[in-house]
C-alpha cells in the first residue's frame, strides 16, 4: 500500500508539472490584440446605436404621426360610408356583408397609400430630411380641391336637415352581392372626393419624411387603422350589442343622413385649409 500511494503521488506531481501556463497573446503579439479589438468595436457600435436611436429620426417619425393622425381622423369621419355600413348590416346577410365592406375599405385605403409611397420614395419626396418642393405643390393643390368641394357642399345643403336625401345607390344596397359590397367598400375608400385627397396627402407626408421602409409601412398601417374606426365602431356594436344594436344603429343612421352635407362641408373646409397651410410652408421654407 505505501508503494502504491507513492506511485499515485508521483503521477499527480508529473501531471501538474506538465501543465504550462497560458501565454497572453495580446502582450506578445500587439497586432493580435488590435485585431480582436477591431472585431469587437463594431458590435459595441451597433449596441450603442440601438440604445441611443437617432434623435432626428425620432423627430421625423413624430411629425409624420402628427400629420397622419389628422388625415386619418378626417377619413374616419365620413357620414356616407357609416350610413352605408349600417344599411348593409340591416340586410339578411348583414354580418358577412358588413365584414366584406370593411375589408374592402381597408384594402382601398392601403392600396392608394401604398401607391403614393411607391411614387414618393423614388421621386425624391425628401431632400436632406425636408419635403421636396413638389410635395408642397401637391398639398397645395389638394387643399384647393378640398376647399372647392367644401364650398359646393355648403351651397347644396338643405335648409331643413330633415329633408336631406340619401344617394339613390343606397336604395339598392340590400340587393348587392357580397362581391359588389366588397367593391363598394373599396370605392368609397379610394375614390371618395374627401378620402382620396386625404390618403394621398398622408402618403406624401410619410414618403417625404425620409423614414426607413419599415417605419413608412408602420405609419401607413396606423393611418389605415385610425381611418377605419368610423366603420369598426358600428360593426362592433352590431356584432356585440345584441337586440339593442339595431335601435342604436338606426339612430346613428338618421343623424348621419340629416347632417351629412353640413358635416362634409365643414370637414372639407378644415382639412383643405390645413393642406393649404402645409403646402405653403413646404414651398416657402
Amino acid at each position: 500500500m505505501p508503494a502504491e500511494h507513492g506511485a499515485v503521488t508521483s503521477s499527480v506531481c508529473r501531471s501538474h508539472a506538465s501543465v504550462k501556463p497560458r501565454r497572453n497573446l495580446s502582450h506578445e503579439n500587439p497586432r493580435a490584440g488590435q485585431a480582436a479589438g477591431a472585431l469587437a468595436s463594431p458590435r459595441r457600435t451597433i449596441a450603442q446605436r440601438d440604445r441611443h436611436p437617432d434623435p432626428q429620426l425620432e423627430a421625423a417619425m413624430g411629425a409624420v404621426l402628427g400629420d397622419v393622425l389628422g388625415f386619418a381622423a378626417g377619413v374616419a369621419i365620413s357620414p356616407l360610408p357609416v350610413i352605408a355600413v349600417i344599411l348593409i348590416l340591416a340586410t339578411p346577410r348583414g354580418r358577412l356583408n358588413g365584414i366584406l365592406f370593411t375589408v374592402g375599405w381597408i384594402l382601398g385605403l392601403s392600396a392608394l397609400g401604398a401607391v403614393m409611397l411607391a411614387v414618393a420614395s423614388p421621386a425624391g419626396a425628401s431632400t436632406h430630411k425636408h419635403p421636396a418642393t413638389w410635395v408642397g405643390a401637391l398639398k397645395l393643390a389638394l387643399g384647393l380641391l378640398l376647399l372647392f368641394f367644401g364650398a359646393r357642399q355648403w351651397r347644396r345643403r338643405p335648409k331643413d336637415p330633415s329633408q336631406a336625401k340619401l344617394p339613390k345607390w343606397m336604395g339598392a344596397i340590400d340587393r348587392l352581392t357580397p362581391v359588389k359590397v366588397f367593391g363598394l367598400g373599396t370605392a368609397l375608400a379610394a375614390l371618395n372626393a374627401k378620402n382620396a385627397p386625404l390618403t394621398i396627402a398622408a402618403g406624401a407626408a410619410i414618403g417625404s419624411a425620409g423614414l426607413p421602409v419599415g417605419q413608412q409601412i408602420a405609419s401607413l398601417a396606423i393611418f389605415v387603422v385610425i381611418a377605419t374606426l368610423g366603420l369598426l365602431v358600428p360593426l362592433g356594436v352590431f356584432l356585440l350589442g345584441g337586440e339593442r344594436a339595431r335601435t342604436t344603429l338606426g339612430n346613428w343612421k338618421d343623424w348621419a343622413a340629416q347632417h351629412n352635407v353640413a358635416v362634409m362641408a365643414v370637414l372639407f373646409f378644415v382639412l383643405g385649409l390645413k393642406l393649404l397651410g402645409d403646402g405653403i410652408s413646404v414651398i416657402t421654407s
